[in-house]
């Protein structure tokens, strides 16, 4: 059973860290993995920056996220949390943040339980976030990578057209844009609309639409345009 998907944000949104925490019931997000936030959804801050300390990466010609779990914390005991597995268990004996939505993940897969929806914050640069999507929780793993267990989650970004339209006027960008792109985008367009510098309520928009052949994966084809201008432009388009 799918859940319905939370509309506040439209996949290509650019936002600060301050706006995202002010949406989300005013909560500071201080970890990167937040299982069933509320009833509806759960939370992941996500990386796929050069030099990120997780190994999140975007497949399947940007549909799917393969998100990496978090470590255990650094302390005076443990320097180096690189060399140790990623843990399933509290000592209580309950769940980590990765126990849940690996749990999750295999119920869904068994046909147990629902797909958990998720909502990702992809992180830019420093203090500037951008929405990737709502995505659904499909598959994941534990297996050993460099001599330890890693979790590893499968994401689908959840594409619904008649939603997206329907949320503010805003078009939506398509297939995941790759953080890397997406900083190289905002640093070549000064973090202003390209129309009219426009610098709030910018989203990340195809040059040519990724419907139309478009890449995803190229700063070329990517641009910031504001609110106003992106309702423009996807007026014009046939």
């Amino acid at each position: 059973m799918l859940m319905k998907v939370p509309k506040n944000f439209v996949q290509g949104d650019i936002i600060s860290y301050d706006t995202i925490c002010k949406e989300e019931r005013n909560v500071r997000l201080q970890r990167g993995m937040h299982f069933q936030f509320d009833d509806k959804y759960s939370i992941l801050l996500a990386s796929t920056r050069e030099g990120s300390p997780y190994d999140d990466e975007i497949i399947n010609d940007g549909k799917t996220l393969l998100y990496e779990g978090h470590d255990v914390h650094k302390t005076k005991k443990v320097p180096n949390p690189k060399i140790i597995d990623q843990p399933m268990y509290l000592k209580s004996g309950e769940f980590t943040q990765n126990g849940l939505f690996f749990d999750a993940a295999q119920k869904y897969k068994a046909g147990v339980g629902p797909a958990e929806i998720v909502r990702i914050y992809q992180k830019i640069k420093g203090g500037i976030w951008t929405f990737a999507g709502n995505f659904y929780l499909n598959d994941s793993s534990y297996e050993t990578i460099n001599n330890r267990k890693v979790f590893k989650f499968m994401l689908d970004l959840i594409e619904d057209k008649k939603n997206s339209k329907s949320q503010t006027n805003k078009k939506s960008p398509g297939r995941l844009i790759p953080a890397s792109v997406k900083f190289e985008v905002y640093q070549r367009d000064k973090g202003r609309c390209v129309e009219c510098g426009e610098t709030s309520d910018l989203h990340y928009d195809h040059i040519l639409p990724y419907s139309k052949g478009g890449s995803s994966t190229t700063s070329e084809n990517i641009q910031l345009l504001c609110s106003r201008h992106n309702l423009s432009k996807s007026n014009k388009i046939i």
